[in-house]
């Protein structure tokens, strides 16, 4: 069995996982990373770079080299609710170096952090290894037991961070138990191809009960279209046909492009759920990202959640961890910063899940769009709201824990 000592062992290796590791590593920290697959390419995965990531990327240098990669800017975010066509969001207004949302997949964004991570001689990143138990010295956590294809390996740490998504094990593992705040929908995601035609906006359709959300990825479009909560199984009984005329219906233009969903095997599943643990941590253990809080995908902002919980890790804890000090109140500190921008945003969604999502899901042809809808592009408050609350989130967080050369 291979025996690892480090100060910081991160368990997943996604956005939150790897800034987190870059930020600490840059401050002079030493730290692995575990990720369990052998790649980042996953299809499915949010693909939305922030203005305030963005801006935390600007402030660590990486930003204009970020941008050198292929992506779409999206400055502004538009629906067509009932036929109508209207203006949702504009981040062209936003006081930010950056007023727009960038779309790139997200295996481009993490082999680009885990580059600039491996530039330090502090920094691990161990593929194709998964954390498997927590180890513990008493009421304390002190490292992970994991497996890779070369063996078994122990890590032990002064502080593992858990960023293993919603269905995070290293929670289980410290049996912390969230709390469900529910959903009234699941996501089916699949691609249809995209012509230049099309534009390269992202667009969502609201119209007779059917949402249908369309994101550019360059050459073809990230689909999204939402059924209510458990339905999948029954739809799944039925011909794939029944899906294509249905997104034909809702958005004619890609009638032509909806063969393209062959079969039930090009559809894939997003889970939607809502939570999030009232206690963050335990000794030894501290969860961020999904781990502790599980977004709905309303606004796409749960990585910008994520990446901002790992700023704020990395701001409070990295000194402390360089010099072996971190206690269970610094960990309690990360998690009093960071709930009330989660609850906030939560609070948000759920409100737009249980007054527009779930009755939309259920509801017959209607008229106009309501007058809250119409009248945004029209009211400069109204605009910058929807703007603000997507592109820049509840207390967006600044990288100010200093590189090691700064002292």
């Amino acid at each position: 069995m291979t025996q690892l000592t480090t100060q910081c062992c991160i368990v997943g290796g996604g956005p939150a996982g790897l800034v987190l590791g870059t930020i600490l590593a840059r401050g002079g920290v030493d730290v692995i990373v575990l990720e369990k697959h052998a790649d980042f390419l996953r299809d499915f995965r949010g693909d939305t770079i922030h203005p305030s990531t963005l801006q935390a990327m600007d402030e660590l240098g990486f930003a204009d080299e970020l941008l050198q990669l292929p992506h779409e800017k999206a400055h502004q975010m538009r629906g067509i609710v009932n036929g109508e066509s209207l203006l949702m969001a504009d981040f062209s207004h936003l006081n930010t170096p950056f007023p727009f949302i960038a779309f790139m997949p997200q295996w481009d964004l993490l082999n680009f952090l885990a580059r600039k991570a491996g530039a330090y001689p502090n920094f691990r990143l161990l593929m194709r290894t998964q954390a498997q138990a927590l180890i513990r010295e008493g009421d304390k956590i002190v490292g992970v037991e994991a497996a890779s294809p070369e063996g078994d390996i122990t890590i032990r740490a002064d502080l593992t961070v858990a960023c293993d998504g919603r269905d995070s094990h290293m929670r289980s593992q410290a049996s912390l138990q969230p709390i469900v705040l529910g959903a009234p929908m699941d996501v089916l995601w699949f691609k249809l191809s995209r012509r230049d035609s099309d534009g390269s906006e992202p667009m969502g359709r609201f119209d007779a009960g059917r949402i249908f959300i369309t994101i550019n990825r360059n050459d073809v479009w990230q689909c999204g279209y939402v059924i209510a909560k458990g339905s999948f199984g029954q739809l799944q009984q039925r011909p794939v046909s029944d899906l294509q005329q249905t997104i034909a219906e809702i958005a004619p233009p890609f009638a032509d492009r909806v063969p393209e969903i062959a079969s039930w095997d090009d559809v894939k599943l997003l889970t939607v759920a809502v939570d999030r643990l009232p206690v963050w941590h335990k000794p030894g253990l501290l969860c961020i990202g999904d781990a502790a809080h599980a977004m709905s995908p309303i606004g796409g902002i749960g990585i910008n959640l994520a990446i901002q919980d790992a700023i704020a890790t990395a701001n409070l804890l990295a000194l402390k961890l360089r010099d072996g000090a971190v206690q269970d109140s610094d960990l309690a500190a990360v998690q009093k910063r960071r709930e009330w921008p989660v609850r906030v945003t939560q609070w948000v969604q759920v409100t737009i899940q249980n007054r527009i999502i779930a009755p939309a899901l259920g509801s017959k042809p209607s008229g106009r769009p309501p007058w809250l809808l119409r009248h945004l592009h029209q009211i400069p408050v109204l605009r910058n709201l929807p703007a603000r609350f997507v592109g820049i989130g509840v207390r967006p967080e600044h990288v100010t824990a200093k590189a090691a050369s700064e002292g």
